[in-house]
């Protein structure tokens, strides 16, 4: 028991520094947890004898990831144009597992060992992208919205993989495996049908009366994944542990207290699943034969250039603009932390050998990291490479049917431009319509610019960055520009270009802090907002004028947004 809890201890120390500075270059956390594993694994740096409690642990890891999966489906909203990821989302999983495919076969892999690689190719990181995004403020623009929902398919498809995983019988008969395929599937639609029944009907009573008690409410939920998660892979049933997780998260969806419990379980899940990737660590052993790295970059180079195009090709020919369609292309050009998973069971099944493993581990970690880069410079990737992409648009695009109209922007002059028309940029609008003053709103959420329309406001829907767009908001004749974007890269590149066109201009923008605001004001910015410094002179005003009335009618208006 000393030796386990030391190689613990040892494990988690070496995890806290590589993520310490992995954080420092912008890197995901992912990275240094499968480093870590190398580390102690194949490098032989640190000895560690007990790998298989290392494996069990990391089995509670993958349960509790896809036990919050199935928690989330509820709170996932499906863009309102699911049908548009599915089709892109199809489109482009069967294209990357058909020539991931091809490549592995002609790499000297056996067919199920291709099949496998396929699979796993064909699949990109929720974890990754929806976190890059986010950090980008991305979450709300079209592109991200399309990128979110074809992750959303993705995620429902790794789970059929897993379930189909343990009935795969690699040297059975073509007949052999129909039969436990189809024994798998119907399996499968009874216990769904049952968690479903559960969920609906009995556990959102059972979590109402829990949810009195926090720490009891945490506690049952976690036997609750363990103790399905056992069932589910026992012989009778034969599925694994981590399906169980996942229908155990599905019965607990429709609950009062799923967001407690995502809250109260996600350290214990982000615990596991470390272990987890340090398992995967641990098992990239490549001897004294190194022949495994250039399948490993060829097919790394395949992600990056194969999975974006089938996007942007199919986006492009269902109608959508080149730069949404470059931009959605771009944030899938990675694998999954479920092909990993896929994978690593795919060995413990004995479906595949270890190289396989430790490829699709390479794969991961060139893949994690470059696109990493991809996503947070996606803008100047496309600045640099959207004269490319124009045969993939067409002359009209769905989204200027849906939401755009040069109405009223032909003969812009003096006007004010306002980028961003959510939360601040809705007060900032309201202040300058009393003025009387004209006004062109650019946003990239298109339900924020179709609300705008209908208003009978001037809006376009785009990206600031876009050239384009600068051209139809007649940047170079506006007498105001404000921005209420924090993106500094977006907002510096607008000071560069029109404080050199527009000389008479006032160019107002928003920094989050004190650096970039600096950073804003050197390069010629006439006015940085700094939102928590307007707040707080917003109530000093109210205070210092003894207007104490205006507090409610802030309150007001701040809960007619939040509502």
């Amino acid at each position: 028991m000393d030796i386990i809890f030391s190689e613990i201890t040892i494990i988690i120390c070496l995890v806290a520094i590589l993520s310490v500075v992995f954080q420092r270059f912008n890197q995901p956390a992912i990275l240094a947890y499968i480093l870590t594993g190398v580390i102690v694994g194949p490098l032989g740096i640190i000895d560690i004898q007990n790998q298989n409690f290392l494996e069990t642990l990391s089995s509670f890891g993958i349960t509790l990831l896809l036990f919050m999966l199935g928690l989330e489906i509820k709170i996932r909203e499906f863009p309102s144009i699911g049908k548009i990821a599915l089709i892109v989302g199809a489109g482009q999983i069967i294209a990357t597992l058909l020539f991931g495919f091809i490549l592995a076969v002609s790499f000297g892999f056996s067919y199920v060992s291709s099949l496998y690689i396929g699979v796993a190719l064909a699949f990109s990181s929720t974890i990754i992208v929806v976190k890059l995004l986010s950090d980008k403020r991305d979450l709300h623009s079209l592109s991200a919205r399309v990128v979110v929902g074809i992750l959303v398919i993705q995620d429902f498809l790794a789970i059929l993989v897993l379930i189909f995983l343990s009935s795969f019988n690699i040297e059975g008969s073509i007949a052999e495996t129909f039969v436990g395929f189809s024994l798998a599937l119907v399996k499968a639609i009874i216990l769904f049908s049952f968690v479903i029944y559960l969920s609906l009907k009995f556990f959102p009573k059972i979590v109402e009366f829990l949810s009195k008690s926090q720490e009891v409410l945490f506690l049952v939920s976690i036997a609750w994944a363990f103790g399905l998660a056992t069932v589910v892979s026992s012989p009778i049933i034969g599925f694994s542990v981590e399906i169980g997780g996942f229908l155990a998260g599905l019965a607990l969806a429709n609950s009062i207290a799923n967001y407690q419990i995502i809250g109260k379980a996600r350290v214990l899940r982000d615990f596991f699943i470390i272990l987890f990737f340090v398992a995967i660590g641990t098992k990239m052993t490549f001897g004294n034969d190194y022949s495994i790295l250039f399948p490993a970059i060829a097919l790394s180079l395949f992600v990056f250039i194969l999975k974006p195009l089938v996007v942007i090709i199919s986006m492009g020919f269902l109608g959508f603009r080149k730069r949404t369609s470059f931009l959605s292309g771009i944030s899938l050009a990675q694998i999954s932390e479920f092909s990993l998973i896929i994978v690593f069971l795919g060995n413990k099944l004995g479906h595949i050998p270890q190289n396989v493993v430790t490829l699709i581990t390479l794969v991961g970690l060139i893949t994690f990291t470059i696109s990493s880069y991809m996503i947070a410079n996606s803008n100047s990737l496309y600045q640099n490479l959207s004269s490319y992409f124009k045969i993939f648009e067409k002359k009209h695009t769905k989204e200027e049917k849906m939401i755009s109209s040069d109405e009223g922007l032909e003969n812009l002059d003096g006007h004010t431009v306002l980028i961003g028309g959510d939360q601040m940029g809705e007060s900032i609008l309201e202040a300058l319509q009393d003025l009387g003053k004209r006004i062109v709103v650019i946003d990239f959420d298109p339900a924020i610019v179709k609300k705008l329309v209908d208003k009978k406001s001037l809006s376009i829907y785009g990206d600031i960055s876009d050239l384009d767009i600068q051209d139809r908001a007649k940047l170079n004749t506006a007498r105001l520009i404000i921005s209420t974007i924090p993106d500094i890269e977006d907002n510096l590149l607008l000071l560069k270009k029109h404080k050199v066109e527009n000389r008479r201009s006032k160019i107002v923008v928003m920094a989050l802090d004190s650096t970039d605001a600096k950073i804003l004001y050197k390069e010629g910015a006439d006015y940085v907002i700094l939102p928590h410094l307007a707040g707080g002179r917003q109530i000093a005003q109210i205070l210092k004028e003894d207007r104490l009335e205006e507090i409610t009618k802030l309150k007001n208006k701040d809960m007619r947004y939040l509502t």
